[in-house]
């Protein structure tokens, strides 16, 4: 029977329809201010795309924040064990995966079969997150899905001291009124967020291969900058974003 995995994060919800390992349906949407409402409107959704009801699910499982609000779930597991269950899935091969999302930042080192050794985990501050990026891309006077190319354009990288949002914004607004090109700027942030999420990889050590998951592994920019921080290859799933609701979901298979 199909089971579900539900990921509710800061800024949004995913769910993973599956079945005998075959992803049926996945939706990812906005949190919004309601995580227990926006994860029941993705359910739906998911279940309309899969031609399913909630009957037809063997086994729901809720990881995330926001897990705990959901009260129609079998299990509830915490997005450490989730994603590196979802990276396993993807690539067996993966040792270390660096997870970006909305509010937070984690590093994963796997063994055999998904199993998670150890992590670090940024979860004080929106720093080198999503929530980072679309502030200052506000501060840049960009969308956020043109910060990518926007810095691909730049000669230079201009060196940003405060990875504290708040403080980059201000130090942001203070270097375009210096002249100093937006293209520069962007390519500082995102060496900014490679520098501070290297420091939580070296803090469990690399083992190749290397996966990144989180919304943020859609920007390229932060990807390419990674990558030559930590000279390595970085692998970028089909769908980055729903690790976690796939992890729980694969979780949610083998305990149904």
């Amino acid at each position: 029977m199909p089971t579900a995995g539900i990921d509710v994060g800061s800024l949004t919800a995913e769910v993973v329809i599956l079945e005998q390992d075959q992803i049926l349906s996945y939706v990812i949407r906005p949190t919004g201010a309601n995580s227990r409402r926006a994860a029941e409107m993705a359910m739906e959704e998911a279940l309309n795309k899969a031609e399913l009801s909630s009957s037809d699910l063997s086994c729901v499982v809720a990881t995330g924040y926001g897990r705990i609000s959901i009260d129609f779930v079998d299990k509830r597991v915490t997005e450490i064990t989730c994603h590196g269950r979802g990276a396993y899935y993807w690539n067996p091969a993966v040792r270390t995966v660096i997870d970006i999302g909305g509010q937070d930042s984690k590093v994963i080192r796997l063994a055999n079969h998904g199993r998670v050794v150890d992590f670090a985990m940024n979860d004080k501050c929106s720093a080198g997150t999503g929530r980072f990026l679309e502030v200052m891309a506000q501060a840049l006077e960009v969308e956020i899905e043109q910060l990518a190319t926007l810095s691909n354009r730049a000669l230079n990288a201009v060196s940003i001291s405060s990875m504290c949002t708040v403080f980059a914004e201000s130090e942001v607004v203070s270097l375009i009124a210096q002249g100093l090109p937006r293209e520069d700027i962007a390519r500082g942030l995102h060496r900014s967020i490679a520098d501070r999420t290297a420091g939580l990889v070296c803090r469990i050590g690399l083992e190749e291969q290397v996966m990144m998951t989180g919304g943020v592994a859609h920007n390229s920019a932060v990807v390419a900058a990674l990558a030559d921080k930590l000279k390595t290859k970085i692998i970028i799933p089909s769908e980055p974003q729903i690790a976690g609701a796939l992890g729980a979901a694969l979780l949610a298979q083998e305990g149904s």
